[in-house]
């Protein structure tokens, strides 16, 4: 071979070296600038320390059935704000937020919905959430909230009882001694204390209850022997300044 001849080939063997060189530096540059696929996906109760409603098998079933799980699927192709709108649907969710880590996971952190009160009638029983809205009766919430009984109306449950189980919550001595509260009639609310041996309490209007219960507490700390006497069924705070017993 001639010395022309072993030049051009060295050349040659040169610029495909080079070539081959550059190529594996734009194939190496365009894969580390492509979008990774996520890894996994967690969900956080934020308030789970306090209740759990809200279960993983759920809101997996959810995503997959809108096709919008995201394990798997590239990072820039997800829309967190669909997951978000999603886990959002869960009757047992308040509030969702949806992120992704540095790693290529995606954080779901929830809020759940946290019950006021339980309304027992004879179409059924539901809760009223803290946000006074509808809230299912699932056998998971074990909450201890007040309960009410009789013609119970979901305006009534949502506005006027819920203000008084507002007010019951943070009553350090009505909230232990309240069994729970039977609605006979829009004017008449009647409250059953845990004592079974005190009598019924008829309240009337759930209007003034503040008031009302601040006399009959005078009255049974002052009153408690006569109270517990089994002649009396009924004590009425229907009437200013006074408490009748019957």
């Amino acid at each position: 071979m001639n010395p022309m001849t072993r030049l051009i080939l060295r050349v040659l063997g040169i610029v495909l070296t080079l070539t081959l060189f550059a190529l594996a530096l734009v194939w190496g540059y365009r894969r580390a600038g492509e979008p990774e696929a996520c890894r996994s996906i967690t969900y956080i109760l934020a308030d789970g320390d306090e209740r759990v409603y809200v279960f993983r098998n759920e809101l997996e079933g959810m995503l997959h059935s809108l096709d919008i799980h995201p394990v798997g699927r590239r990072v820039d192709q997800l829309s967190l704000q669909r997951i978000e709108n999603t886990v959002r649907q869960h009757p047992m969710v308040r509030t969702a937020e949806c992120y992704i880590t540095p790693w290529h996971d995606v954080r779901v952190v929830i809020t759940q919905r946290v019950p006021l009160l339980r309304v027992l009638t004879a179409e059924g029983t539901y809760l009223i959430d803290t946000d006074r809205r509808l809230m299912q009766a699932r056998p998971a919430v074990k909450d201890s909230v007040l309960r009410v009984t009789g013609q119970v109306e979901m305006t009534m449950a949502a506005g006027q009882l819920a203000d008084f189980a507002f007010w019951l919550r943070d009553n350090r001595y009505w909230r232990p001694r309240i069994d729970h509260v039977h609605i006979r009639s829009a004017e008449m609310a009647v409250i059953l204390l845990r004592d079974k041996r005190q009598p019924h309490v008829l309240i009337g209007r759930m209007d003034d209850y503040e008031k009302k219960l601040h006399k009959l507490q005078l009255f049974l700390d002052k009153g408690r022997e006569a109270t517990q006497d089994k002649q009396y069924t009924e004590l009425d705070l229907r009437y200013a300044g006074q408490v009748v017993a019957r």
